[in-house]
């Protein structure tokens, strides 16, 4: 993770009070800085590290705060970051795989603001935002919607429609997307680069929109986790290549890795269907039912056709639930 001491943004490009209709200065110190401590043994400390670091958004009066879930996920401890140098302790509540939201409560009086939730659906495309995150005007960008689209990840993951800003924030993980009436709109994901038509590629990010938080929130306040049977989990890593859908990873002990499902195989279909794009073979494992179900896979391997059926499982199973308080 990047060290947010080490990251400018250019003063041209940081947002002015007189730029925005809102008080600039009271939102951004919603911002906050957010440390987090992994286990060794974590399922994911090999791929995210044991030390993260990236931001956080108050979003109650109490200290709830928002962030992308993979700075907390199997997190033994979290330490809030303040701009006077204050730390204070915090929990994770909840981290929600489907959507990449996490939420922590803060152990200890923030005494700071927080930002009020939005609606992602409201921000159309070429609108002008700030994308901030800890450390007040100097770690906050002025940028524009440029893209509200379908994004999949390689790891088992699709959103139906991303937010894609730029230019990019160089320590976008849990940064606030503040919409033009000052509310916050989404929180950072990923670096990613987009390429309009006709031109060159952009530098940019991919903002998990704030209605999928809103619609899961009481559950993970209440429940520790989305109140819903989980989906079928492979624990394959799939990447798109030249048009086709190639086995780039598989984690160890996973369904996928317990199955033969080997690096190099090309998914050709699920259940007897054909897959060609990522979105749709994780929609088409999703839609044979809950976790724990058989998903059959069609896979191109040294040149010939090979049927592979994968137990599958639920990811959370794989990974540290957040300690009860």
């Amino acid at each position: 993770m990047p060290d947010p001491q080490d990251l400018k943004i250019k003063p041209e490009q940081q947002p002015r009070p007189e730029d925005v209709s809102y008080d600039l200065d009271r939102a951004l110190s919603s911002l906050i800085g957010l440390r987090s401590q992994i286990p060794a043994d974590a399922f994911t400390a090999r791929t995210l590290g044991t030390e993260r670091a990236g931001n956080g958004v108050i979003i109650s009066k109490d200290g709830l705060v928002a962030t992308v879930g993979y700075l907390i996920t199997e997190a033994e401890s979290v330490w809030l970051l303040d701009e006077r140098g204050r730390a204070t302790p915090a929990h994770v509540v909840a981290y929600d795989q489907e959507t990449g939201f996490g939420l922590v409560q803060a152990l200890g009086r923030l005494d700071l603001p927080h930002l009020e939730l939005g609606s992602s659906a409201d921000l159309p495309v070429g609108e002008a935002v700030v994308v901030a995150g800890h450390g007040g005007r100097r770690m906050a960008t002025k940028a524009n919607v440029v893209a509200k689209k379908e994004f999949a990840g390689y790891w088992e993951y699709v959103l139906d429609e991303g937010i894609f800003t730029s230019p990019a924030h160089p320590n976008w993980g849990g940064t606030a997307l503040i919409g033009p009436d000052g509310t916050l709109r989404g929180i950072g994901s990923l670096y990613v680069q987009q390429t309009s038509e006709g031109g060159p590629p952009e530098d940019g990010n991919l903002v998990v929109p704030i209605d999928l938080l809103k619609s899961i929130m009481g559950d993970m306040t209440q429940f520790g986790r989305v109140n819903k049977a989980p989906r079928p989990w492979l624990g394959m890593l799939t990447a798109e290549i030249d048009n086709r859908l190639v086995v780039a990873g598989i984690n160890d002990g996973t369904p996928a890795d317990k199955a033969d499902v080997r690096v190099g195989d090309i998914v050709l279909g699920v259940a007897g269907q054909p897959v060609t794009q990522l979105a749709q073979m994780f929609r088409s494992i999703w839609s044979l039912g809950a976790a724990g179900v058989v998903v059959p896979l069609t896979v191109l391997r040294e040149g010939g056709s090979v049927e592979i059926n994968i137990h599958s499982a639920s990811r959370r199973d794989f990974l540290k639930s957040p300690s009860l308080h």
